[in-house]
């Protein structure tokens, strides 16, 4: 009997220093949880508001990488227009220069004037089909407004080049404008980013905004008798 005695005596101790482990243990547990995580060196914290700004952030740099494609898109059109153009203007050149000379005056054959009118026709269907032209040029061809049909083939040819040159020219002008609009779009898309972001930053260094109170039930928790009087 003193043997088991002495025997619990000793086992008491360390029994004891368990159990005040085991506490200590689930007290730093306790504690651990109460505070608030960290990444890294800064605590993570709810921050509805500044996710809000992030996603927008996201969505905004998808929109200006669209609208820096489309800018590079356009310039390429300008290029390609102020090329179409230099060609129409070599040709109109060439033309001219070929068909400087006055033809000869002479009785025309009969039905001359048809196939003159013919040629004018063709020639210029085949300028639009190779977009040297434009449908409203083509059409105005058709109705012989400001064209003459019964010109001789040599005499159209110039007046076709030039037309020509005009309508990649004008091409050319618009395809400039459009690359204007397409850069002031990818400007403004990509300062949005940039404006978004840093908002975004500074809602993560303010933390969590205050919940905003509402008027409406606050007011409902007091009966009318009940609301503090105006000073």
């Amino acid at each position: 009997m003193d043997s088991a005695f002495d025997n619990f005596l000793t086992a008491m101790p360390q029994a004891a220093f368990i159990w005040v482990a085991i506490l200590l243990l689930l007290a730093v547990a306790v504690v651990t949880s109460a505070l608030p995580r960290f990444h890294g060196a800064h605590p993570v914290e709810e921050n509805p508001y500044a996710d809000e700004i992030e996603n927008a952030a996201t969505r905004a740099a998808a929109t200006a990488v669209r609208r820096r494609a489309e800018w590079l898109a356009a310039q390429e059109t300008v290029d390609s227009a102020w090329t179409a153009y230099e060609e129409a203007d070599r040709a109109a050149r060439r033309t001219s220069a070929a068909t400087a000379y006055p033809l000869i005056s002479r009785r025309r054959k009969p039905g001359e004037n048809v196939d003159r009118q013919r040629y004018l026709h063709r020639a210029a269907g085949e300028l639009c089909r190779s977009q040297d032209l434009s449908i409203a040029q083509l059409n105005d061809v058709y109705a012989h407004r400001g064209w003459n049909p019964r010109l001789h083939p040599v005499q159209q040819e110039p007046l076709l080049r030039n037309a020509a040159r005009d309508h990649r020219l004008t091409a050319y002008r618009r395809s400039v404008e459009a690359e204007r609009i397409a850069w002031r779009a990818a400007e403004a898309a990509a300062d949005e980013v940039r404006s978004l972001r840093a908002e975004a930053s500074s809602a993560r260094m303010r933390g969590p905004a205050a919940e905003p109170i509402d008027q409406q039930w606050w007011s409902e928790q007091w009966a009318a008798t009940e609301l503090p009087a105006a000073a």
